[in-house]
């Protein structure tokens, strides 16, 4: 949980902290020859704050792997990421660590770079706001209120009027089953 003791190895060049419980509150000390770092299955899922931390301390890093937890969006730590999850991760983290030639099992592609330089600072991933942090403009929710979609008034099983009410769904149509028949030139 602690990596107090690596302040004396500032020469150290790789570091494997897999299966830990190091969270968000991850601080590394300076490290300038620290070339690889694994941070595999640990309980990481701010993304964007480690990856500001390790281009501030780890400047030569060039393989670094987050396998495992939550910022690295794929199939192992969720169901419902895919491919193109896992990609848009891999264009934010090479847009914010410009020196990697590994990130997690896969070489670090031309393309990839440059995309990544292109467009790497639109991928980052936006949480929704808490129903805590939204209740200061709304009416306040009580903890043991679960969500639904439905206004207030048609809870009551007795009353069976249809009404009308704002979902929080979004859909981003990369699952759609109407856009497959269209070719890229149709665009």
């Amino acid at each position: 949980r602690s990596l107090e003791g690596l302040k004396t190895f500032s020469c150290l060049e790789e570091l494997i902290l897999d299966n830990n419980l190091l969270g968000n509150d991850l601080r590394l000390p300076r490290l300038p020859h620290l070339h690889t770092l694994t941070l595999n299955k640990n309980q990481i899922t701010d993304l964007e704050s480690l990856l500001d931390h390790l281009a501030d301390v780890v400047p030569s890093l060039e393989y670094l792997s987050l396998l495992g937890n939550m910022a690295c969006p794929n199939e192992l730590v969720s169901k419902d990421k895919d491919e193109d999850d896992y990609q848009r991760y891999r264009y934010f983290v090479l847009h914010k660590l410009t020196t990697l030639k590994f990130l997690d099992t896969r070489k670090v592609t031309k393309w990839e770079r440059e995309e990544a330089l292109l467009r790497g600072a639109f991928m980052k991933v936006v949480k929704p706001m808490d129903a805590k942090a939204s209740s200061s403009d709304t009416a306040s929710v009580s903890p043991e209120t679960h969500y639904t979609p439905l206004p207030s008034g048609s809870r009551d099983l007795t009353n069976h009027r249809g009404v009308l009410g704002k979902c929080r769904y979004i859909y981003y149509g990369k699952h759609s089953e109407g856009n497959r028949f269209i070719r890229d030139d149709q665009l």
